[in-house]
């Protein structure tokens, strides 16, 4: 990797900055004390951000999009990282999955949500099944031709918005000396098809404002037009488009530590106790030492990671370390933000306590810390034979 940034792609990351800083920053508030983003507010980020030419720009050329590289997206997502999610999230970035659509699909759901004009979500998660995506038991069955769905996905991000949703389904089982392996298959399903509900999740402390929904299907009726890649190939099209999505974790989570760290330093420089600025008293001072030293090790970790996807270089370990490291570095940065504070770090005139609160999902979603480090050591013993 070749350290440094060039021009362009600090006039990317200063671009989304200043997008974020006066687009995002005068709503948080509002967002905070709702829990909703205006229809209002949310359709203005999203035609902003279509001006921009930053739209999908996670996205291909050849589909009419930016087409920025993995290291130049992560910067998108660092900065975006510092604005609330309820709000960045009309920013939009469909998932790249979207890719593996084919024939009439690719009219149907690719180019709309590329333009802007229809949202997608992810559906994966379900009541029993989180970290272990087999044991998954949302399933469709072959009838008469169609595929029927039934079973229940839940904490579904942006599913409130989306016009539809990309569903990971079990589609079958094969016998293996260990038991029953589920086959899956990924399926486009649109909202307000026959047997398929959209309703609230869970109130969360992270994230207000960005729901997570529940999904319910009863005898949803499915064709094989709306099957994303092959039939039973959805850990295929899963590897292929959306292992990379835990680098957008890890680039958000350095964003929203130098916000945060950016706040602590400027009142550590003007608060005066006992006669001199706090910034002095090496208690205050060894805690922003560590802080810097910390965003800036998840920064380039992330930053390097992105750069191996970009050389076409494995990068499953490094992916996941920066995920990791930076979801965990950001915990202890908003921490000793707030210390640094003191009481008012914990007052709502501050963003610090959301920042604390938000991230702790940090460590949990796209893979919680257990899951990486479970990665991080797989990688590590295999090519020894353990």
């Amino acid at each position: 990797m070749q350290y440094g940034l060039t021009e362009e792609q600090e006039m990317i990351a200063a671009t989304v900055r200043s997008f974020v800083e006066k687009e995002i920053y005068p709503h948080e508030e509002q967002v905070e004390r709702t829990g909703e983003v205006p229809a209002e507010i949310a359709e203005r980020i999203r035609r902003k951000t279509l001006d921009l030419g930053f739209y999908a720009c996670n996205f291909p050329q050849s589909v009419g999009c930016a087409g920025l590289s993995h290291l130049e997206f992560a910067l998108v997502e660092r900065e975006l990282g510092r604005g609330s999610m309820a709000l960045t999230h009309f920013f939009g970035r469909p998932q790249n999955i979207l890719m593996a659509c084919t024939g009439d699909q690719v009219e149907r759901y690719l180019m709309p949500a590329v333009q802007g004009e229809r949202m997608d979500a992810l559906a994966m998660t379900e009541p029993g099944a989180g970290s272990d995506i087999r044991s998954m038991t949302c399933s469709a069955r072959r009838q008469g031709g169609d595929w029927v769905v039934n079973g229940t996905k839940h904490f579904i991000s942006g599913a409130d918005h989306a016009d539809f949703v990309i569903v990971f389904l079990a589609t079958g089982a094969d016998q293996t000396p260990k038991g029953p392996k589920k086959r899956i298959t990924a399926f486009l399903v649109d909202r307000g098809t026959p047997g398929f509900t959209i309703r609230p999740g869970y109130r969360s402390v992270s994230h207000r404002g960005y729901k997570n929904m529940v999904l319910e299907f009863d005898d949803c009726r499915l064709s094989d037009a709306q099957v994303l890649g092959q039939v039973d190939g959805g850990f295929a099209v899963m590897n292929e488009w959306l292992y990379a999505t835990r680098i957008t974790v890890a680039a958000m989570a350095v964003g929203r530590a130098r916000r945060a760290f950016d706040l602590a330093l400027g009142y550590a420089a003007e608060r005066e106790q006992f006669g001199q600025k706090i910034g002095r008293f090496q208690g205050v001072g060894f805690q922003i030492a560590d802080m810097i030293t910390e965003i800036d090790a998840a920064d380039l970790m992330t930053l390097a990671a992105a750069d191996r996807l970009d050389k076409g270089l494995p990068a499953n370990r490094e992916i996941a370390s920066a995920k990791l490291y930076a979801s965990e570095m950001l915990a202890r940065v908003t921490d000793a933000a707030i210390q640094i504070h003191g009481g008012m770090g914990l007052m709502d005139d501050l963003p610090l306590e959301r920042f604390w609160r938000d991230a702790r999902v940090e460590r949990i979603w796209d893979g919680t810390s257990e899951i990486q480090r479970h990665i991080i050591g797989r990688e590590l013993l295999r090519p020894l034979g353990a």
